[in-house]
């Protein structure tokens, strides 16, 4: 399989604080990893600049231009909320991670790519339509879904969601509309306080809410029982991938036991289904993880099985 990496050396330039765990070591590390010779083959491409356009499909113009327009000075930094920060790169890296998921979309559907991953930051599966959170600016899976309905006809785009923490921006985006699916594993309670199995959109959403504490075997089973069937039964013809990593076992935000062996074989049976359902076109964005060791094995391992598969 053809497996591209898009990343942008603009995204090392969010300066979140030294105390930060979202931090551009994070991208460092992944980026290192994937230098491995496992990973030779990897096409590898430059995110561009998300547009005006492809941001206001999801975000109303106001919240677009407020973003845009904070503009710290060198080495000084705007706190939007408690844990969401603003630097002098911040505006371009946010760019390029909306960017770099919208090429993504691009590539599987012209065909020189089966698979992308997209390693960038800022995340974004917490950013609201209209409210930054939870250290994302723009939220890069929806705004990748909308790209692909808007620019490709797709009438039936699915984002699932593996980082330990709810995806609350993904599913406020989707919850009301039918052409759009989005499921998530995480653990409950946990920051931001939403992902119950009651929310269910309009039928489009499933959350299977993780007790702390909780491994491989229970995090494999919300998969195959209540996941993957939904997945499947949706028939998407498209498939993206919110990929954090912070439900690793070392990771220090939350507390389930997960191994990178755990998202080697969730990344494989995404893979089957994908096969079957889309023509394998799957576009995987990098969320959470914040233990860096972990952060950069389990990632490597999720390409691995990109490439795989």
């Amino acid at each position: 399989m053809t497996v591209a990496l898009i990343t942008h050396p603009a995204c090392l330039e969010h300066d979140t604080g030294p105390w930060h765990p979202e931090r551009p070591d994070r991208l460092r590390r992944v980026l290192q990893a994937l230098e491995h010779p496992h990973f030779s083959t990897l096409l590898r491409d430059l995110a561009p600049l998300a547009t005006e356009e492809q941001l206001l499909r999801v975000h109303p113009p106001e919240y677009v231009q407020g973003i845009l327009s904070v503009s710290p000075e060198p080495g000084q930094r705007v706190a939007l909320d408690a844990d969401t920060i603003m630097s002098t790169g911040s505006r371009e890296a946010a760019l390029r991670a909306a960017g770099g998921a919208v090429m993504a979309v691009d590539a599987v559907m012209e065909g020189w790519a089966k698979q992308v991953f997209v390693a960038a930051r800022p995340p974004g599966h917490h950013a609201e339509r209209d409210r930054p959170m939870g250290f994302c600016l723009f939220a890069n899976a929806a705004i990748a879904a909308r790209h692909a309905q808007a620019r490709w006809g797709l009438s039936r785009v699915a984002v699932v969601d593996f980082d330990v923490h709810h995806g609350n921006g993904t599913q406020d985006i989707f919850q009301a509309d039918p052409t759009l699916f989005y499921a998530s594993s995480h653990q409950y309670p946990c920051y931001p306080g939403t992902g119950s199995a009651e929310e269910r959109g309009v039928g489009n959403i499933v959350n299977a809410p993780l007790p702390p504490g909780s491994g491989g075997p229970a995090f494999r089973e919300a998969w195959e029982v209540l996941i993957l069937p939904a997945l499947e039964a949706f028939q998407p013809e498209l498939l993206i991938i919110s990929a954090g990593f912070d439900a690793h076992k070392a990771d220090p935000l939350a507390q389930l036991r997960l191994e990178a062996a755990d998202f080697g074989w969730l990344t494989g049976e995404l893979m089957r289904l994908a096969r079957a359902q889309c023509q394998g076109r799957v576009v995987s964005l990098l969320e959470g993880g914040y233990d860096l060791d972990a952060l950069a094995e389990s990632a490597a391992v999720h390409v691995r099985a990109l490439m795989d598969g």
